[in-house]
Order: structure tokens, then sequence, then C-alpha cells
């Protein structure tokens, strides 16, 4: 590989792809690396896309066939504890017609093979099956190319694109970013369970084509920061859950063994029953928030999506942080290329371009709600079984007066969190949402 290109891009998820299709686009030469065997074969996540992001780079990418499952028309919402929990969904008309497509899930190994090959047939070069194994740099270590693990593998290029994900074999070499705190960081487990389309559509209550997504807090991550979820495929559900990296070593906790529990939960056991196993998968997260984000340009370099710890924990956004960096990256690097410098300072409008856009703005935003879960773990152990306490008693028709159910809760509640730590739990939150 002695050919010289303008750009090299580490990584063949959605942020290297859409800086790929925007070089190639206006005829930059750029080539892709990708260590799977194909674009999407080592990524899950919960199967989310967003439709304005995406057509930011492909503004035709329904015309194009993008492998679309299905259209989220209700977004929901649980609090579980072990044995019952609450519900909170919302659905509009609009996600149907004006804004169709603002949310929908896709399975990314479809979904990355037709990216990649928007990219491909705009000019790109996608090579997978290669690692970078470390960057070239000149005498005054400015990033001048790539070393791969193929024969012969040292690649010249104008500029870097790191996009490789959080897990970047690049990070620890480097040095551009710090390894990254297991606190910082998310298992998350998923299986893919298949179910007919029309079943699918019943039990949701939804019309062919549309879908919902369900995120889930509270006892399923054992009393741990963590999440799960479920979304609705074309003929199959997505079900997953996560928590805190440290969480896990701490707990000495499976992944496999709590999605297992999940699945018997009486409010997710209904939707997938009688469903099949189809994949099993495992996933970092990049959550630690604002506080995390490296460098993001140097001499010669940018980084962008999960490389550079672009993910919103509160609003499980990841994906369309990812498109977005991997745009504003691309038309730093042709403004670069322009003026023929490639210093950190040519490239600071990558930053520019990021810091007056949602990606840093909400990030900062909510700078602080990565430690307000972390603080409180009260809200995965304790407070789900006390909600579901004060829903059971108050819904149980049993000839006890409402007035003595209600002191009886609100004794268990006091006896369980002092109030004081209860004024906090709602002071912290509020600051780290405001």
């Amino acid at each position: 590989m002695g050919e010289t290109f303008d750009v090299a891009v580490v990584g063949a998820g959605p942020a290297g792809i859409s800086a790929a299709c925007t070089l190639a686009e206006k005829g930059v030469k750029t080539i892709v690396f990708e260590r799977g065997e194909y674009p999407g074969a080592k990524n899950m996540f919960g199967g989310v896309l967003y439709g304005h992001d995406l057509a930011r780079i492909l503004p035709d990418y329904q015309e194009r066939k993008c492998p679309v499952e299905r259209n989220v028309v209700e977004s929901r919402l649980w609090y579980l504890s072990k044995d019952g929990g609450y519900s909170l969904s919302y659905r509009d008309r609009a996600f149907t017609d004006e804004l169709k497509q603002n949310v929908f899930t896709v399975g990314r190994a479809k979904f990355d093979r037709w990216f990649a090959d928007q990219a491909k047939s705009k000019g790109a070069l996608v090579v997978c099956a290669t690692v970078v194994t470390d960057l070239i740099r000149d005498g005054g270590g400015r990033v001048i190319g790539v070393r791969t693990d193929r024969p012969d593998g040292d690649l010249h290029a104008n500029v870097v694109l790191l996009a490789d994900g959080i897990n970047s074999p690049l990070a620890r070499k480097t040095g551009f970013r710090a390894e990254p705190r297991p606190e910082n960081v998310a298992l998350a487990v998923k299986e893919l369970i298949e179910l007919p389309e029309e079943v699918i559509d019943a039990r949701f209550n939804v019309e062919p084509g549309n879908g919902v997504t369900t995120e889930i807090l509270g006892e399923p991550t054992w009393g741990m920061n963590g999440v799960a979820f479920l979304y609705t495929n074309k003929s199959s559900i997505s079900l997953g859950i996560g928590a805190n990296l440290a969480d896990f070593a701490r707990h000495k906790a499976r992944p496999y063994e709590m999605l297992e529990a999940l699945k018997s939960h009486p409010m997710v056991a209904p939707l997938i029953k009688e469903g099949k196993p189809k994949e099993y998968l495992a996933h970092w997260l990049a959550e630690g928030g604002y506080e995390t984000v490296p460098k993001l340009c140097g001499d010669g370099f940018l980084i962008a999506g999960d490389s550079a710890m672009f993910f919103n924990a509160l609003h499980r956004e990841g994906s369309n942080l990812a498109m977005t960096s991997g745009r504003f990256a691309a038309h730093a690097i042709l403004d670069a290329l322009n003026k023929g410098d490639f210093s950190a300072r040519a490239l600071e409008s990558y930053v520019e371009r990021l810091q007056e856009s949602y990606v840093l703005q909400d990030l900062k935003k909510y700078r602080r709600f990565p430690s307000f879960l972390e603080k409180h773990e009260e809200l995965f152990s304790t407070l789900p079984g006390l909600a579901s306490l004060t829903a059971r008693e108050m819904l149980t028709v049993d000839g006890v007066p409402k007035k003595k159910k209600q002191h009886m809760v609100w004794k268990a509640v006091r006896s369980e969190i002092p109030l004081r730590k209860l004024l906090r739990l709602a002071w912290d939150g509020w600051r780290s949402v405001r």
C-alpha cells in the first residue's frame, strides 16, 4: 500500500462512513479501514437511528433503500421493580406523517454495510479485515498516515480521522485519548428475538412498518448503574441490558444472567412470548459524558464518534452524534485541504462546529448526569421497590382506608431512605438536567 490518500479514516461505523461519504462526494481521495470482516460485523447497539442526521449526509437515503426496520411512533419509559413497574409512553400522529422516520430501528450489520456501500458509490475505498496498529508521524510529530497489519501496510495521508469506537486499539498507543475509566464505560448485551411481523404489530398496537422503543430503568440492573431496552424490528425484537463496567466488577454480576432475568419479568415476558433467540451480542458504551471528551484534533488528525466519547446517556443518543461529528470532521478536512494546511490550528474548525451544534451543547448541558447516576445507587436498588409498593398498595382494594395505606407507605419509604437523602436525590437530579 504505497499509495498516498488525502484522508485515511479508521473505522467504518456511522462516524467514519459519514465522513467518507461527505469527503468522497467532493472528490477527496478517501480510504476507510475496518477491522471487522465487513462493516457492522463487530458492532452492536440498540438499533435506533435518526432521520435528520442521516439526511444531512444522504438526503435521498430512503430512495437509496436504507434498510429501515420500523418507523418509531411511540417511545416508552419503564421504571421496574422485581415484580412490577411503571410505564410512561408518548405516541404522536406526527411521527407517522410529517415527522416520519424521525427515529427508526435498524439492524446494525445490515445498515453499516449499506452505509459503507453508499460511500463506495461516491468513490471512497473501504478496506475490511484490516487493523490499524499505529499512526505514522513526521519528524515534527504530525500524523502523516497509518500503519496496518497488512504486509507492506504503511499508508500515507494528509489527514487521519480516528473513528474506531470506544474500544479503540489506537487509544493506548497514540495517547490522543486516555484509556476510559471503568466508571465511564458500560457493558451491554443484547439478544435478537425472532417473532412474526403480525405478532409484533398486535402486541405493540402498531400498524405494519411502525414500531416502539422502550427504555428500562430500575431493579433489572440488580442495583447497578445501568439501563435496559426493548426495541421492535420488522420481524424481531431487540432486548438488551447493560451496566457500568466498574459496577459489574464490584457486584461480580454476569450480564447474560441479568438478561435472562429480564426476559422473565412480567412486563417483558408477554411481549417476547414464543419468540426464538436469533443472535446474541455484546458492546461497550461510552457513558462518561462531557468530562471525558478528549482533545478532538491535532496536527494531522481528528477524533469522532464513540472514539471521542460522544454519547448522551440521558437521552440514549449516540449514533446521531457519531454521524454529525463525522460530517463536521469532513467539512473541517475540506477546509484544510483547500488551504493545504493540516495543522491542529487549521483543523480547529471541527471543534468550533461541534461547539455551535447540539452535540457538545447537549453533552455540556448534561455534564453532571453521569456522576448523578453514579452517586445515587438507590435509583436502581431501593427506590424501584418502594415505588412499586406504593402503586400496589393504592391499587389494592381490600377494605383498608387510603389514609392508612398512605401512612404505611410513607413509613416504609422513611425506613429505607431518610427524608434528607430523598431531598438530596431530587436536588442532584434537577441540577444534572437543568
